[in-house]
């Protein structure tokens, strides 16, 4: 039930027909007496920055999930962001400070990590290779460094891509070892494929898998389907791994913290979401 006290949380982006974030979080609220909806607002990019400052005029605006096409955009308009979405030249989630500011944040890597962890596999010291410098791939490589990978190395195909991560990189961690170039998974702890390759039949696969280690865990960013031939090549050498949507799960907790809001698994979520 919506009332004049419940806190709006928008999720902006466009178009809406795709977003599953309500089916998720509202269920948790629902649940849990938390007087909080989700509600999703489609934006067109060319409208963004004059709503964004209004959407935050509000009353009743608690905060705001965002997603394409205004993670980066929506950088310029903040006044204060993470270090993460400093990284990853992005952000998707924004809440008003007690003061009237606007906090930016990332959460996308945060929940990869997350996930790994939860898993069992070590971050601290590992050696990690990202194939995709993108928005995501960025959000994972900030959030690997803030854990403390000893080195991480970046693949993209466009280069010019790979080199800007790669200088955010070292400006925010100069003490990481990092270096760009190469997607040779061999001797790397942990592989992340933050690229697209996998979403459509026929794509051919991110990272020569007779090169990945049994030992090596491996991370997955699609969503569109849950094993991916990447990830079915990869089981088949008997390596650990990671769904593209326990990355979408596990940062969930994260977000529900930035919002002060009670928190919860990422297991409980998946056991309430309704996504049909």
């Amino acid at each position: 039930m919506i009332t004049g006290t419940t806190k709006l949380i928008a999720h902006l982006g466009y178009p809406t027909e795709s977003f599953k974030a309500p089916l998720i979080y509202n269920p948790y609220f629902e649940m849990n007496g938390i007087d909080a909806v989700v509600v999703p607002m489609g934006c067109r990019p060319e409208d963004y920055p004059a709503f964004l400052k209004l959407l935050f005029r509000l009353s009743n605006i608690h905060g705001a999930l965002i997603t394409m096409p205004h993670k980066i955009s929506t950088m310029a308009l903040l006044d204060e962001t993470s270090t993460n979405a400093k990284v990853a030249g992005s952000c998707n989630a924004v809440r008003l400070g007690s003061d009237g500011r606007l906090i930016g944040d990332m959460f996308d890597g945060e929940g990869f990590v997350r996930g790994v962890l939860r898993k069992g596999k070590k971050v601290e010291g590992a050696h990690a290779l990202i194939a995709g410098a993108g928005g995501v791939g960025s959000a994972i490589a900030a959030s690997l460094a803030q854990a403390g990978v000893e080195h991480l190395a970046i693949f993209d195909a466009n280069q010019t891509t790979a080199t800007a991560l790669l200088d955010r990189l070292r400006k925010y961690y100069p003490q990481l070892d990092v270096t760009v170039g190469s997607a040779d998974p061999e001797g790397f702890d942990i592989v992340v494929n933050a690229t697209p390759l996998g979403m459509r039949r026929g794509d051919p696969l991110p990272i020569d898998i007779d090169r990945i280690s049994p030992s090596t865990f491996v991370g997955e960013v699609v969503l569109t389907r849950e094993i991916t031939p990447f990830l079915e090549a990869v089981r088949a050498r008997g390596c650990a791994f990671q769904v593209g949507t326990d990355m979408l799960f596990e940062q969930i907790p994260a977000y529900l913290e930035f919002f002060e809001f009670p928190t919860t698994t990422a297991d409980n979520l998946r056991a309430i979401a309704k996504l049909g």
